[in-house]
């Protein structure tokens, strides 16, 4: 950060960034190759271009903006879960990978009805 008549102004490699405008005062010569999986890439394609971005604009927003707040600008945390919900979420993944069978109902009727007589054995 810089203090240039009296403005308090962040300075990149690239370029000094004031508050209402921005000069160029190097060229942009680092290159970033980035390899990600095809459909995470045409999704941030779909999301960014509602915003008027490339892939690579929100690339170099996320990095000055890593610069500004001195690390990622977002706060990294595992997930919360109660034991109740690990456990179905575990269940979840035993069915999709066939180590449980999953019950199933040739009818929502069917399905209705023994929900229904489940209940009113409780």
């Amino acid at each position: 950060m810089q203090n240039i008549n009296g403005r308090i102004c962040v300075a990149f490699a690239s370029k000094i960034v004031y508050p209402a405008y921005e000069v160029n005062d190097m060229a942009k010569t680092a290159n970033i190759n980035i390899r990600i999986e095809p459909e995470v890439k045409s999704s941030v394609d779909g999301i960014y271009s509602r915003f008027g971005l490339t892939v690579a604009d929100a690339v170099k927003i996320f990095l000055h903006k890593s610069i500004m707040v001195g690390g990622l600008p977002f706060d990294l945390t595992l997930p919360r879960y109660n034991d109740e919900t690990l456990v179905a979420m575990q269940e979840a993944r035993d069915i999709a990978s066939g180590k449980i069978k999953a019950k199933s109902y040739a009818s929502v009727k069917e399905m209705v009805a023994e929900l229904d007589s489940e209940e009113s054995e409780n």
